[in-house]
């Protein structure tokens, strides 16, 4: 599971910079105005063979009453909530201010791993200023130009030498179930529901670092973690909007830690942006899922009223055309009975593996019904295949050259591999490799 990395910090100190300095991208917008970076965003980066997931957020201040103010505050906490490690970042030129000093007190609570970065230190003469951050009195400051690059090294060196210390509480038999969606979809009543039928509760854990609830129960025999990350409630109608992408963080920290995802939609109101981007979070995590139609009873319906919905949602969610629906009603308990069975079910497909021989002739099926395409002459040629991991199921394909590999005849041969199995409730990953020296002899 790759670990998060918040960047916090007041408005105006550089956390954007310093952001798309690590992504090797400019991502967040940049610029010399308090308050530009208003919702988290995210990127995935690595230092030293580690991988991480970089958070940006909204700057802290901490006294304001502005509303965008306090908006972006809530995003920060959330992310400090959910973090493994921290980047505490200040002005190196601006010296220490009452909103550091503050922000260090919030830090120090949250008992996370923090590495305090003193930026803006791009000439000899504001090096000195660097000392005058041992004040904040957490830990060892490091001087740090991010926007020229300066110093980000031994930054990142400093983050990834927290990462030994992560607990690994995740790694036991139990399969992790995520709960997720936006707000007021019924993400809660689902768990109550789920819990509620005949299920053996070992004990209701808050979750110290997530924001979520975890609650272990048993269900066939098999240990279970089921992971609520419900929570966010409407309290003004001016931080609606907001409010919903709060609900990113949690879901994104869920989605890290869970085996199966349970993709709840309110069946009214039907998918939102905000639903796809969960879902494609749960795609690209190469997570099992199950997309949970809830509140399907006050729904009129007719003869057509599921396969018209069902046409719908895939619509919207074309690049995970192999998720299943489950419509319920976990108010009724309409057939919230047959989530665990569809969620092991999702399970079961994510940990699938097929034999070399069984996975190389489909291929080699594929390639006799669609020729492989031809670019400037030269015809791409798959030799052989073969699965080298599960959940999700990763494949390998050796080719003579990657670059002819067009991703619409990779996609072609995903579909096709997938449909010949019947692998569904997961994504597949194919890998394309070109064959070594050893193997060219015919």
């Amino acid at each position: 599971m790759k670990p998060l990395v918040a960047i916090v910090g007041r408005p105006n100190v550089g956390k954007s910079t310093l952001f798309n300095k690590i992504a090797g991208k400019r991502i967040a917008i940049v610029e010399d105005t308090p308050g530009v970076t208003r919702d988290r965003i995210y990127a995935d980066a690595d230092w030293l063979n580690y991988r991480f997931t970089l958070i940006d957020t909204g700057g802290i201040e901490p006294e304001s009453d502005d509303i965008i103010a306090k908006q972006m505050r809530r995003q920060a906490e959330l992310a400090i909530e959910t973090a493994n490690v921290i980047i505490f970042i200040v002005d190196g030129r601006a010296g220490i201010t009452a909103a550091d000093e503050e922000v260090a007190e919030m830090l120090r609570r949250s008992k996370k791993p923090i590495v305090l970065v003193v930026n803006k230190v791009d000439h000899p003469k504001f090096e000195d200023s660097i000392y005058d951050f041992y004040a904040l009195g957490i830990g060892n400051p490091i001087g740090i130009s991010a926007e020229q690059g300066l110093g980000i090294g031994d930054m990142l060196d400093e983050v990834v030498a927290d990462f030994s210390a992560m607990d690994d509480e995740d790694e036991d038999s139990s399969i992790g179930i995520a709960v997720v969606g936006r707000p007021n979809v019924g993400k809660s009543s689902l768990v109550n529901a789920l819990l509620g039928q005949e299920r053996t509760i070992v004990s209701n854990v808050p979750g110290t670092t997530r924001d979520a609830i975890d609650s272990p129960f048993i269900w066939n025999d098999q240990e279970y973690n089921l992971i609520d990350t419900a929570g966010i409630r409407r309290k003004r109608s001016i931080e609606d909007e907001t409010v919903e992408r709060y609900s990113v963080i949690r879901s994104l920290a869920a989605i890290r830690r869970c085996d199966i995802a349970l993709i709840v939609v309110d069946a009214e109101r039907g998918l939102s942006e905000q639903d796809v981007r969960i879902a494609g979070y749960v795609h690209e995590e190469g997570k099992a899922s199950v997309l949970i139609i809830n509140k399907w009873d006050i729904i009129e319906k007719d003869t057509y009223t599921v396969e018209e919905f069902k046409k719908k949602m895939l619509a919207d969610l074309a690049f995970m055309s192999y998720v299943p629906m489950l419509f319920i009603s976990a108010k009724t308990g309409q057939r919230v009975h047959k989530v665990m069975e569809m969620a092991n079910y999702a399970f079961e497909q994510n940990s699938i593996r097929i034999s070399t021989g069984k996975l190389n002739d489909i291929v080699n099926e594929a390639i006799t019904m669609n020729d492989p395409p031809v670019n400037n002459g030269r015809r791409l040629r798959v030799y052989y295949a073969t699965q080298v991991s599960t959940r999700p199921p990763t494949f390998v394909i050796f080719v003579n050259e990657p670059d002819l590999m067009h991703f619409s005849y990779r996609r072609y041969l995903e579909n096709y591999i997938r449909k010949s199995f019947s692998i569904t409730a997961t994504p597949i990953r194919l890998i394309i490799r070109k064959r070594g020296e050893k193997d060219e002899i015919n």
